[in-house]
Formats: C-alpha cells, structure tokens, sequence
C-alpha cells in the first residue's frame, strides 16, 4: 500500500450512527477527566482508526463507529480496570434509543466492547476491527503497537501502523471528529 492508497480511505460517512445529542449522552455517563488518558481525544482516534480499518471487507463501519465511543466510557479509572468493557457495553444498551443499528450489528457491539482488553481476537472482522482500532492507540500510554497482537490484515501494515502510532502522539481532535463538526 503506498501513502497515496492510505489517503483514499473514507473517513467520514454520512450515515453514521454518532450525532453530537449522542456524544452529550455519553458524556453525562462518563466520570473521568473528559479529556483525559481513556477519554474523548482517544475515542476520536479509535474513531479515525476504526474507519480506516473499516476499509476491509466485511467489516460494519457502524459498529466500529460505536465501539469507538462506548468502548472506554464507563472506566472508572485510567489504570486497570478490569469491568470497563462490559460496563461500556451496558451504557451501549442503555442509550440504544440515540442510535440506530439492527439486533446484529448491536450484538456485534457488545461483544467488541465486552471483550477488547480481556480477548486477543475475535472470528468476526468487524469485531477484530474494533480490537485494532483501540490497539493502534496505544501511544498516548506510551506503548509503540505491535502487529503480533493486531487482528486484521490492513491494521499489521506498516504504513498503518506508522500513521496511527504517530498520531496517537499527537493528543488533539482529528479535523472533525466522528464526522461531526458542530461537537468541539
């Protein structure tokens, strides 16, 4: 893949599922520092990642989008612990109304969500999408990504992996985050 192919991945698609009214309803749930290590700016990373992941084939670009907000939004700390993902999950159940997905793609949700710290890979593509997305993060805590432990084909390549480990450096919102201009 050269740097050319990299730029022509979608990154913002009309139809997807985060609006800003979705955004503020996580935010009321979320009681760490919103800005922090586990919080928005990270999510809007695993955001971006997700999307570019999501090029491949058969991964659910809508559930990828979700995982990226819910996945990290009821931790309790920033260090470990241990019932964030399903905790996350939960939040995701209890604010379906703000969103709109079908029963498949929500189990596809909660399973990405309960599972992404605790399962090295999943036999669903969407799900290890979502895995990779938060994975290829791991510079904000200091971590450089390592392909042995990425779950998707796109996500071990180098260019990606130099893109979004420089990124993750980078602790500021992408240009529109979550393909919303009228949130930050």
């Amino acid at each position: 893949m050269t740097s050319k192919s990299l730029m022509t991945f979608p990154l913002i698609l009309p139809t997807m599922p985060i609006t800003s009214q979705l955004i503020n309803q996580i935010k009321q749930h979320y009681g760490l520092d919103w800005y922090g290590t586990h919080g928005v700016v990270h999510w809007s990373h695993v955001y971006e990642n997700g999307m570019r992941l999501a090029a491949q084939d058969g991964v659910n670009r809508k559930v990828v989008a979700l995982f990226s907000v819910f996945h990290d939004s009821r931790r309790l700390n920033e260090g470990v612990d241990d019932g964030h993902g399903p905790r996350g999950a939960g939040l995701a159940g209890e604010l379906r109304g703000h969103y709109s997905i079908t029963d498949q793609e929500f189990d596809l949700l909660q399973i990405a969500c309960r599972l992404h710290t605790v399962a090295d890979t999943h036999r669903d593509i969407t799900v290890q999408a979502c895995f990779d997305a938060d994975r290829l993060d791991l510079g904000r805590v200091g971590n450089i990504p390592d392909p042995r432990y990425l779950c998707t084909p796109l996500a071990k390549e180098r260019e990606i992996l130099d893109w979004a480990y420089n990124k993750s450096l980078i602790r500021k919102f992408p240009c529109d985050p979550f393909g919303l201009s009228d949130v930050f």
